[in-house]
């Protein structure tokens, strides 16, 4: 098993209490000797327990993981292993015995088996796949539950954790509870009950059916035709994070459930063939066990696809749903107040169009994103990266080629370009051992273009080596990175000094600027029209008195020379992608459609007061100030295919120094299966 590195237990008395829900899983949990064994008769009342206290820790399927973390407040720790490709993922499938004739699309009145309410393959999957082919006819929004629309789609079905006495219980054996005392419960149970002649499909993992049993039965795709079981690459509903480990949001106590795991010696954790049933306390397929990154709640660990997926089965019960309102997400003060007074703007008969939420950084703001806290926000390429790494999608883009409004095929894009004073004497050449002033880490022109640039030429991660001093938002407060920030003014103990927001003097294009302009570094990395937006009488009162002519490019194509601002062209680091907002997938229509109401009413050109992108009272927020409108991007296209092959070319080598991965692109990248291929 891979633990990561294990910490001694906390604690020569200290045990885990471990929550199990049957005679049978209580009967293994003692035996394993390292636990207290909790008995609860179902999930909800282990949920319950771990979080009041009473119990610690116990395994769960995605679905559960979900009301874990919306619920609980509980977060998952380890996640099951179950080989063969598969790493911390598997595919969910659904299943017709081998000589019937009928497809997925033929699924209307036949008997249907599910491993139970709530679960990712046996409901969330199949369910979900069935609304979005238009085979079930379901509006949610407070009209009849999913469940009634589901029970007149099949003629019959056991669905365990439905009531009792009601259609999707009518296939059940025993009491239809998501419990042992239901024989068809779980993906044995489903397959059971397929097998019985008890449901015509049953909705289970690629892993359920024994070799022996394979030729028995076929899958069913989604494009209505069948292939054999063995085929589940090619043919499943989707591929899906693992069960996983689940506790209270608290490191100590992780560290020993970690370690307690680590002392079972006696007896094989995955397997329950001595216990007369299957999948006790961990699925029995499961090869090992792999730590999940520090800080990663449920919805990191599900990822915006699957828990987009549940939002999708829970319309009727979303208060979002009855609202047409985007919640946008600011960072920092000053985009909050700007928020606000565009939230105040965009009433529209008596309701708002924008709902602002606000966090302290921008991958806070993805996470609200991801939680379903908010709804979108406008980031720089870097942060579409990682976006996309966490299955958010682009919506719209800022454009800044007013020749290319109102629409074109041509995305807007900027110069990524390295400044420094002329009177300085540096060139590209020379820049190693000097101080770097940056946008701040993982963004586009301040810190991935510029840096992957280095990297190539020195093979080396440590960038320190290369520049000894400097400033980079977002960086460890004790990293030589933040040693030249200037934080709020506030002196030695400002606490805001290197935040990634506006807080910190230093940060964004114009912050980095500034840090060159005050000596606070050598060469700033930023955007080409920053400069002239902050001299010749241009910007706010600490450039009032700056000249262009008194500040050169720098770049690698010229290694020995410099050149004047405007010659970007010729002496640039990169093209960079214009800054996009982005959403989860199945927000990008309404996102769009709110976004184009409000710039054709505050955009450029319009005559009130409130400019969405304009800043009075700061630089670049929410919007960057030189943008002149916003363009859709189809929806469908990726993260990916937005940014370009040279940009993902150079984030992909970026990347392969770990430590400039953000903590929130390592959760959301931890799954195979939530990366597309």
């Amino acid at each position: 098993m891979i633990f990561g590195s294990l910490l001694p237990v906390l604690g020569a008395f200290a045990m885990v209490r471990w929550c199990v829900k049957s005679p049978e899983e209580l009967m293994k949990c003692e035996d394993m000797e390292v636990f207290v064994c909790v008995l609860k008769s179902n999930t909800l009342e282990c949920l319950r327990a771990i979080k009041d206290g009473e119990a610690d820790a116990i395994t769960l399927d995605g679905g559960e993981i979900y009301t874990a973390g919306l619920d609980y407040n509980l977060q998952p720790i380890l996640a099951e292993n179950y080989g063969n490709g598969s790493d911390t993922c598997y595919y969910a499938i659904a299943v017709a015995k081998n000589g019937t004739e009928f497809g997925i699309k033929d699924l209307r009145g036949k008997r249907s088996c599910h491993t139970g309410l709530g679960k990712s393959a046996g409901w969330n999957i199949p369910i979900g796949t069935l609304l979005a082919l238009g085979l079930i006819d379901w509006s949610g929004n407070g009209g009849r539950p999913l469940e009634d629309a589901v029970s007149e789609f099949f003629s019959a079905s056991c669905v365990p954790g439905a009531t009792n006495g009601s259609n999707l219980c009518s296939q059940c054996k025993g009491d239809c509870s998501k419990s042992q005392k239901e024989p068809y419960y779980g993906y044995s149970g489903a397959l059971k009950c397929l097998a019985h002649d008890a449901g015509d499909v049953a909705f289970i993992k690629h892993l359920t059916i024994p070799d022996a049993e394979k030729s028995k039965y076929e899958l069913l795709c989604k494009d209505g035709t069948r292939q054999p079981i063995d085929n589940y690459r090619d043919c499943h509903l989707a591929k899906v994070p693992a069960h996983a480990v689940v506790t209270r949001k608290d490191q100590r106590l992780s560290q020993l459930i970690y370690s307690s795991l680590k002392l079972v010696q006696n007896i094989p954790l995955f397997s329950s063939s001595n216990y007369t049933d299957k999948d006790l306390m961990f699925k029995d397929d499961t090869v090992e066990l792999v730590q999940i990154p520090n800080n990663t709640d449920s919805f990191l660990y599900l990822g915006a696809e699957y828990t987009s997926i549940i939002h999708s089965l829970k319309k009727n019960q979303s208060s979002q749903a009855a609202s047409s309102a985007i919640r946008w997400c600011a960072v920092g003060d000053a985009e909050l107040t700007k928020c606000d007074t565009w939230s105040e703007q965009s009433m529209e008969a008596n309701r708002t169009m924008i709902e602002c939420q606000s966090a302290p950084t921008v991958d806070d703001c993805l996470m609200k994103i991801l939680r379903n806290e908010a709804d979108a926000m406008a980031v720089d390429g870097g942060e579409v990266y990682t976006a996309g790494k966490c299955g958010l999608v682009p919506a719209m883009v800022e454009q800044y080629d007013a020749g290319l409004i109102p629409a074109s095929a041509s995305a807007s894009s900027y110069y990524a370009v390295a400044v420094v004073k002329t009177s300085s004497g540096l060139t590209w050449n020379k820049l190693k051992g000097k101080r770097s002033c940056h946008t701040g880490v993982g963004r586009t022109a301040g810190w991935n273009i510029p840096m992957g640039e280095i990297y190539q030429t020195t093979k080396n991660c440590n960038f320190s080596t290369y520049f000894p001093s400097g400033c980079a938002p977002g960086s460890d407060p004790a990293s030589s990175f933040c040693r030249n920030c200037a934080g709020s003014g506030g002196g030695l103990e400002d606490t805001n000094k290197c935040n990634p927001n506006d807080t910190e003097q230093y940060n964004g294009y114009a912050g980095a600027f500034r840090c060159l302009v005050e000596d606070a570094g050598d060469v700033a990395f930023i955007k080409h029209t920053i400069v002239p937006e902050n001299t010749d009488g241009n910007g706010p009162a600490w450039a009032e008195d700056l000249k262009s002519r008194n500040y050169s490019l720098v770049c690698p194509s010229q290694g020995n020379s410099t050149v004047s601002i405007d010659n970007y062209e010729s002496c640039n680091l990169a093209i960079a992608p214009a800054h996009a907002v982005v959403t989860r997938p199945e927000k990008h229509a309404d996102v769009v459609r709110v976004l184009m109401n409000q710039q054709a009413r505050f955009g450029v050109g319009s005559t009130v007061e409130f400019d969405l992108f304009s800043s009075p009272s700061g630089k670049n927020l929410l919007f960057k100030d030189s943008t002149r409108c916003l363009q859709e991007i189809t929806a469908g296209q990726t993260y990916d295919e937005f940014l370009g092959s040279g940009y993902m070319d150079a984030m992909n080598t970026l990347r392969q120094c770990s430590e400039t991965t953000p903590d929130l692109e390592k959760s959301c990248t931890f799954h195979s299966c939530q990366q597309k291929k």
